[in-house]
């Protein structure tokens, strides 16, 4: 789950992380007193829950109340990346005198919480990191939450050369770090951290990306969802336990299993097809899921066929076969369904199907076969 940079902001201000204060405006009115009480110039971000605000005009420096009458319409009548702009933070310019960026995140390929430093912050660090790889200074947790300081000086001392940096940083990222681990964070990411011309730090931005899987521990988190922003159909699968990605292709999967349904995937793959969704139904044998999954991959115009691929261990194949009745009785499914069902009760299973017309496949190879020459 994202959260607004305004959000944010909040979480690093009560985590003791020193950030420039700011007043979120939805009318022009409302802009143009918080910027006279604040001092021009200021700076007029949208708040998006999308990439790219910056180079779609979204983050404007204005000078005066003439000047943000003119610019602030504007940002609120953008649209970036199919998103209407709602809300405007309003915060004051910073003098800056240095650039970083700081970011802790999880590396799922060492399963480890990693902390990333660069002293080249700013909008280009993408560019950074893939031109100039040797400026991203990255730090391993090694499976803890705290710091080794024996292993971090050497990191800090690298990343950032100067030695009167080297302790506010230091502390900036100790209380990041707190924060990460305390919301059950997948991603908390200052771009840029600055030294203003005072010598003072603190962020001019502000990222919080959280554990979907963890919000039930968190529910003054999940009341900052912004729903705006969710896909309508990967909210409604969360709804009903659904496991939901939608994806491009034409081929819709119901699969049981997070590691079968992503093999499923690798197979339409290599067969020439392509997935339009990742739907994971879990191990359990309600039919009602069944149905609900077919709802929801069916809201797709794209999908050619729908692929139901169910090792039965857990689920029962009987139960899942009822659920596909269920569905073509309500939904009068408009596309081709092929079925694998192999495990618990899949003679039952078969036998279902079997009573109602639908062919089943003896492998994964080839009912994928199957979908994909459907969906071409």
């Amino acid at each position: 789950m994202k959260i607004h940079e305004y959000q944010a902001i909040e979480l690093f201000k009560k985590a003791g992380i020193p950030v420039v204060p700011g007043q979120i405006a939805t009318e022009l009115d409302e802009a143009v007193q918080v910027a006279e009480k604040m001092g021009f110039p200021v700076v007029l971000k949208a708040q998006v829950l999308v990439g790219g605000r910056g180079k779609a005009g979204g983050v404007k420096v204005v000078k005066d109340k003439q000047e943000l009458k003119k610019v602030f319409p504007q940002i609120r009548n953008l649209k970036i990346k199919g998103y209407r702009v709602e809300r405007i933070l309003i915060v004051p310019t910073v003098k800056i005198k240095k650039e970083f960026y700081l970011a802790i995140t999880i590396d799922y390929a060492k399963s480890d919480v990693v902390v990333i430093a660069s002293s080249a912050g700013g909008v280009d660090i993408e560019e950074t990191a893939k031109l100039h790889p040797e400026q991203i200074h990255k730090f391993y947790l090694d499976g803890k939450k705290e710091i080794d300081s024996q292993r971090w000086n050497p990191f800090i001392k690298a990343a950032f050369p100067e030695t009167s940096q080297q302790n506010q940083i230091s502390k900036v990222f100790q209380n990041l770090l707190t924060l990460f681990f305390q919301y059950d964070c997948s991603l908390a990411e200052i771009n840029p951290f600055v030294i203003d011309e005072k010598g003072h730090p603190c962020a001019l931005d502000a990222k919080i990306n959280f554990d979907d899987n963890a919000l039930f521990r968190h529910p003054e988190i999940q009341a900052l969802a912004d729903t705006k922003f969710e896909d309508p159909d990967e909210t409604e699968a969360k709804q009903h336990g659904l496991s939901f990605v939608k994806m491009d292709g034409k081929v819709g999967c119901i699969v049981n299993g997070a590691g079968l349904a992503m093999a499923t995937m690798d197979v339409i793959k290599l067969l020439g097809g392509e997935p339009a969704n990742f739907l994971d139904v879990g191990g359990s044998s309600n039919p009602e899921k069944v149905l609900n999954a077919q709802k929801i991959i069916l809201k797709n115009s794209n999908v050619k066929v729908i692929l139901i691929n169910i090792f039965g261990g857990i689920t029962r194949c009987d139960d899942i076969a009822n659920g596909i009745i269920a569905a073509q009785k309500e939904l009068k499914i408009p596309v081709p369904l092929v079925v694998r069902l192999t495990g618990t009760n899949e003679k039952e299973a078969k036998a279902i199907l079997a009573q109602n017309k639908i062919n089943t496949y003896p492998s994964m190879r080839e009912v994928v076969k199957k979908a994909v020459e459907l969906a071409k």
